[in-house]
């Protein structure tokens, strides 16, 4: 019967097609009117069972297989809703069944074909059907019990996807994790070529936004529809609230939402922002008392404690109320702000963890299979074949799930469309932070605003870390013409540290830059140089960096110590590429001449030369031990298998612990080299030119000493160790640092010089032809004159050990010579406690903050100690 009547409405649009004329009379166009009127009206009846056994609204309807085949002619489902929506029980007799039909249809729907997008496009056109200003499907979607159902569990993100009525049509997927069927029909071949992944990839990512768009279709025209807005902005809330564990770095993902789902949310709420015109959002809106989104009660600020938002937040809404009723655009806003926090971030996380899992298994695989002849013969023979075998499945597994990951996230249109709204995001931050953007001016002011402080912190980092996947994984994506607000807010952030109060937020922004220099990344040269170019960069972003360099000694962090060498080889970098552009070589020379910041710069050079080159030659000579042990075969086969799986265990670590120390130290000796051969003088003040000479003699002694020979290792470069290029680096230190209080320093250090070992660097230079004739002269002359200061110095040796305790400093226990009083009261030694201040801004003794300019001389006691070693010196001789 439903067929006949659909196919009698069907004729009355092919006779008005064939004969125009002749339907356009009146009498013809009202029989035909007629006509589809009574087909329209008999499949209500039909729909609600009153002309067959009565429906219950639980059956599917009749009609949706011919929604899904596309097979309704033009005009029929928008005639039926017109026909029986002023009637509110007929319409929800007949079209609650059709829904539920769609949502039943949608959840066994898969990417594996395109039959997966006909439920989405039979609800986006009943949702799109109006009359006047009402959709009256959407108001009937939006009052489905299931529409926004309550929590019943802590997965509450899972379950609105799995229960509420449009969970269905978001969640079609192209992740192997959400969809099994997608993996087995495209990347289940023997092989996974690049070529067959791209086709596919631009195969799956074109039905991804067929979808899309239909879903789009779908909510936009709920929220056109006033009677249902409220309702249609309360379910895109409830998403964003249900999902807040999806940005913790451990999740759990049987309580959250899947990454399909939430991309696929993502795209729809980016499509509704792309009108939104910043001066209508309201950038306190997170703060509104009728703010949707419900922020955690730890939630990280950019620059405030809780304490501090509380009393601001209390002090705001203790006034006039200063809030208006929250507008779409801004509600929007705030909404996609907070989706791409919990979908594109997380799974650009999860993509990085599988592709690092891929490398961790692909290199077990290469280690068993290239040690193979070391375990065949061995009891544990059986358990590394299984080994090597679930290895081999996983990997497969993973590269599968790796190349379905691909097409979801590695979306050029859908990346670029992330970028443009965090541009978006970045003019509203920098608005914030000075109301005449675009013209900032630099330094900000030294008072942070209150509603940038208290913002959460994630609105910052979220930008970093994006750039930071798109520069890694795709960085074609990163010319937009939002690119140059990007970069804006990159320099005014560098250069304004103290807006920001989680050290290693800055760290983050600092690694982008580091990422985006072309010396890392050649593909993102113009980004690196459109930073340096900067107007507002050229004057501050030199010493800022410089001085973070120094601030990251201290971040309060458990793992700090290590930490700070990853943030300065990143400094390291960028400042090697600013040097070679002359806009900043100007404000390093005034930073070098400058005296106190570029000292503390050069105090940390020289502890973290002195730590990661001792760390990198004594990891080197361990794994020359190892070696040495091994080459002697019959040797290494008397061992129990548990040593030698132990010694060749600490093997391992040895050499990703030179590997990484070295290419550390690298970075900072080639500081040092560019440094010294620009500026001397801050090398040779009290507190460094002795600390320096030593660290300097001790790698010499490490490089050329009687155990130079434990450093040789096979395939040095296999670390990034190259001895004659160090050796000529750290000889070029001491020429370029060549003076007579640097000979004096040198001569000084009775740890590590001898004037064997500068015979012995002299030798070697010569025979590995390091230098050129000159310039070991040079160094020959250099050694002269430190001779002439030991000898010397060991003439007019005098003993002070017998020097009164008010004459001694109390940290070293050494005769002081410039006395200075502390704050505290305690009296130091002016060198020793400047030392001090350079790794730590404090009092040694009670921890109070010092500063050089708090220490005042005691010329009484200096008079008394000098007048003292006077005395010493007329009864020695």
């Amino acid at each position: 019967m439903l067929n006949y009547l659909i196919e009698c409405f069907d004729r009355v649009g092919i006779e008005e097609k064939k004969a125009p004329k002749m339907c356009s009379q009146p009498a013809v166009s009202q029989l035909l009117s007629n006509i589809r009127s009574q087909c329209i009206s008999h499949t209500a009846l039909v729909l609600q069972g009153s002309l067959t056994q009565p429906r219950s609204v639980l059956q599917p309807s009749f009609l949706v297989p011919y929604m899904l085949c596309r097979n309704l002619p033009y005009g029929f489902m928008q005639e039926l809703v017109r026909t029986t929506h002023q009637d509110e029980e007929v319409f929800k007799q007949i079209f609650i069944p059709i829904l539920q039909g769609l949502a039943l249809a949608a959840k066994e729907c898969s990417l594996d074909s395109d039959y997966f997008k006909y439920p989405l496009m039979a609800l986006g056109e009943l949702c799109e059907t109006k009359f006047g200003k009402t959709h009256p499907v959407c108001n009937l979607v939006a009052s489905l019990p299931l529409w926004l159902p309550k929590s019943l569990s802590p997965g509450s993100g899972r379950e609105l996807q799995r229960l509420s009525y449009l969970g269905a049509f978001f969640s079609f997927s192209v992740f192997a994790e959400d969809d099994a069927k997608v993996v087995e029909k495209y990347f289940s071949g023997p092989a996974i070529t690049l070529e067959n992944t791209r086709v596919v990839s631009q195969s799956l990512q074109h039905y991804l936004e067929l979808g899309r768009q239909e879903l789009f279709k779908i909510l936009h025209s709920i929220l056109l529809n006033g009677e249902t807005r409220e309702a249609a902005l309360g379910y895109m809330a409830a998403v964003v609230n249900a999902n807040m564990k999806k940005a913790q770095m451990q999740t759990d993902d049987r309580l959250v939402s899947t990454d399909g789902f939430m991309l696929n949310f993502l795209w729809v709420l980016q499509q509704l922002s792309t009108k939104i015109k910043l001066e209508t959002v309201d950038p306190t809106y997170i703060f509104h008392p009728r703010c949707r989104i419900t922020l955690p009660n730890d939630e990280t600020r950019v620059n405030a404690t809780m304490e501090d938002v509380n009393d601001w937040l209390a002090e705001l809404y203790g006034d006039q109320p200063p809030f208006s009723e929250p507008k779409f655009p801004t509600e929007c806003f705030f909404l996609t702000l907070h989706a791409h926090h919990l979908s594109i971030l997380p799974s650009c996380r999860r993509y990085i963890r599988r592709l690092r899992a891929i490398r961790e298994l692909n290199r077990t695989v290469e280690d068993l299979k290239n040690n193979e002849s070391q375990w065949k013969d061995s009891p544990l023979a059986t358990r590394h074949r299984e080994m090597l075998k679930r290895c081999k499945t996983q990997l497969k597994k993973l590269v599968r799930c790796k190349a379905c990951a691909d097409a979801g996230l590695l979306d050029e249109s859908f990346l670029r469309r992330c970028l443009n709204f965090y541009g978006l995001l970045i003019q509203l931050l920098l608005r914030i932070l000075d109301p005449a953007y675009p013209d900032i001016t630099l330094p900000l002011n030294s008072d942070v605003p209150k509603v940038f402080a208290a913002l959460p912190e994630f609105y910052v980092e979220d930008v970093a870390e994006f750039l930071f996947f798109i520069v890694q994984y795709s960085p074609q994506v990163l010319y937009e013409p939002c690119t140059q607000d990007i970069v804006m807010f990159l320099v005014v952030m560098l250069c304004n540290q103290n807006y920001i109060r989680n050290p290693y937020l800055v760290a983050k922004l600092v690694e982008v830059m580091f990422m985006t220099n072309p010396a890392v990344q050649p593909r993102t040269q113009k980004f690196f140089e459109m930073i340096e170019n900067h107007p507002l960069s050229t004057k501050l972003l030199v010493p800022s960096l410089m001085k973070f360099y120094t601030d990251v000694e201290h971040t309060g962090a458990t793992s700090e110590f290590y930490d700070k060498f990853t943030i300065r080889y990143h400094i390291s970098t960028i400042f090697k590429s600013l040097w070679q552009n002359i806009a900043h070589h100007g404000t390093f020379m005034e930073e070098f001449n400058s005296g106190k910041q570029f000292v503390r710069y050069i105090n940390m050079l020289i502890n973290d030369t002195t730590f990661l080159l001792d760390e990198s030659l004594e990891s080197l000579k361990r794994i020359h031990e190892v070696q040495e042990e091994m080459k002697n075969k019959d040797q290494w086969d008397q061992l129990p298998r548990d040593q030698q799986q132990a010694r060749q265990s600490q093997l391992a670590q040895d050499e990703r612990v030179s590997r990484s120390y070295l290419a550390l130290a690298t970075e900072t000796v080639d500081m040092f080299h560019i440094l010294t051969k620009q500026v001397q003088k801050p090398f040779l003040r009290p507190e460094l030119g002795p600390r320096l000479a030593a660290m300097l003699n001790f790698n010499l002694q490490q490089l050329c000493g009687p155990k130079c020979r434990d450093l040789k290792v096979e395939n040095p470069e296999k670390y990034g160790f190259e001895p004659k290029k160090l050796l000529d680096q750290l000889t070029d230190i001491y020429l370029q640092l060549d003076c007579a209080r640097f000979a004096k320093a040198i001569a000084d250090d009775q740890r590590s010089y001898s004037k064997e070992l500068f015979e012995e660097v002299i030798s070697k230079m010569r025979k590995a032809g390091i230098k050129s004739t000159i310039a070991i002269e040079k160094f020959k002359l250099l050694a002269e004159k430190v001779e002439e200061i030991v000898a010397k110095n060991a003439r007019a040796e005098i003993d002070y050990s017998d020097a009164p305790d008010e004459f001694r400093d109390p940290l070293m226990d050494t005769l002081m010579t410039d006395p200075v009083r502390l704050p505290s009261g305690t009296i130091m030694d002016r060198s020793i406690i400047l030392r001090h201040l350079l790794n730590s801004p404090t009092d040694p003794f009670n921890r109070q903050m010092l500063t050089e300019s708090m220490l005042e001389p005691v010329p009484e006691l200096k008079e008394q100690i000098h007048a003292w070693m006077r005395e010493k010196q007329n009864s020695d001789h």
